[in-house]
């Protein structure tokens, strides 16, 4: 019997509260995972990320297989042994990283042959390949390999890749064979068509996957349209497995996906926006570039249940964003990893309480009243 499970423990609405049981740890849904590219969450320990309240990581196919190669993070103990994190890793397929990272790609039946953006080396992922490096990294849940195409798309080229991505998700799925202990997702494409999407999804039922993702969202279409497409699509997905939506997003945006009954995200936003002197808080996110803040004493938020908001002055944050010293990144990217987690275990316990609606209500009018005023 496969050693992984979703229980699906309260609705709200469409929103969902569940856990996912896997032997690394349970994770709670809804759920965010920090990335962890190329084996590390950037300017973060790993027990760092997960004193956050991280049940669960990211890590990227595509930049693992390049440096410092799968088969060498096998041979080192996989991945968790490699960067130190015992509890459950989700690797992506590398398929999104091909597409716009990559030079030179080829795509064909097989797979995609493309030459490394690092140093111009030559390389081929198939399903197959992509369903090996996954194993080799030690990951826990693994995604399929599909084609992602940026919006807005003709359909017929739309069609033409929530296709080749179907017919990769039969392959990813013989690959994987019924591995143990682990779990395979499969990827809903389809662009934002209504029918493409519902046709990607009754052909991955088919197949049948652990989890459903939900890919081609977050590349440039606006939010209203990603919200369109996750009404049209949750509705078309399982009830018993795991949802996710791969690549988002913002806070505004995981509050509005979870209200359309998304389950788990992953985006580089938190830690990428730490690094350019951005930081989320109950107030909405703060700019510690502004001038505003460079005779301010007072801390990020006296309030919050995180000691790096209290413990350090604006002030000072903004002085270190300014030299660009690498504290300042370490400590706006703990600072927003932990408001992410702090969004979703609040929405975890609004969903139980049934006042899911309330909680993003309250939740989007604390962003919407703004930051502290100028002192």
């Amino acid at each position: 019997m496969k050693q992984v499970t979703f229980t699906l423990s309260a609705t709200d609405g469409l929103a969902r509260r569940g856990r996912i049981d896997m032997p690394r740890g349970d994770i709670q849904t809804p759920a965010f995972m920090p990335v962890g590219t190329a084996g590390t969450v950037k300017a973060m320990y790993p027990e760092q990320v997960r004193a956050t309240g991280a049940d669960i990581l990211l890590g990227n196919t595509y930049h693992l297989m390049l440096r410092p190669g799968a088969e060498r993070v096998a041979s080192l103990g996989g991945l968790h042994t490699f960067m130190d994190w015992e509890r459950p890793i989700l690797t992506d397929s590398g398929g999104f990283q091909v597409m716009s990272l990559a030079q030179l790609r080829k795509l064909t039946e097989r797979g995609v042959t493309f030459k490394s953006h690092i140093d111009g080396s030559s390389h081929e992922l198939t399903p197959e390949r992509s369903i090996e490096i996954q194993t080799l990294l030690d990951s826990d849940i693994i995604m399929q390999l599909d084609e992602c195409i940026a919006l807005p798309a003709e359909r017929r080229e739309i069609e033409r890749a929530m296709e080749l991505s179907l017919r990769w998700a039969d392959r990813s799925k013989t690959a994987f064979n019924n591995q143990l202990n682990r779990a395979l997702f499969g990827i809903v494409q389809g662009g934002d068509d209504a029918e493409l999407r519902a046709r990607s999804a009754q052909g991955l039922k088919s197949i049948g996957f652990d989890g459903y993702a939900v890919g081609g969202l977050a590349v440039g279409e606006p939010q209203e349209v990603m919200f369109r497409v996750l009404e049209d699509i949750t509705p078309e997905l399982p009830t018993d497995r795991p949802r996710y939506l791969m690549g988002v997003g913002k806070p505004d945006d995981i509050l509005g996906a979870i209200g359309r009954g998304i389950d788990m995200f992953d985006c580089v936003h938190p830690t990428r926006a730490g690094r350019h002197g951005h930081v989320y808080t109950r107030f909405g996110v703060i700019n510690l570039k502004n001038a505003r803040h460079k005779d301010d004493a007072r801390p990020i938020d006296e309030a919050s249940p995180n000691p790096n908001c209290r413990r350090f002055s604006r002030a000072y944050l903004h002085h270190l964003v300014k030299t660009e010293e690498i504290l300042g990144a370490m400590v706006l990217s703990q600072i927003n990893l932990h408001y992410y987690q702090e969004l979703v275990q609040g929405c975890r316990i609004a969903i139980e309480a049934g006042r899911f609606t309330d909680f993003a209500a309250e939740t989007r009018a604390a962003w919407a009243a703004g930051d502290l005023p100028v002192l």
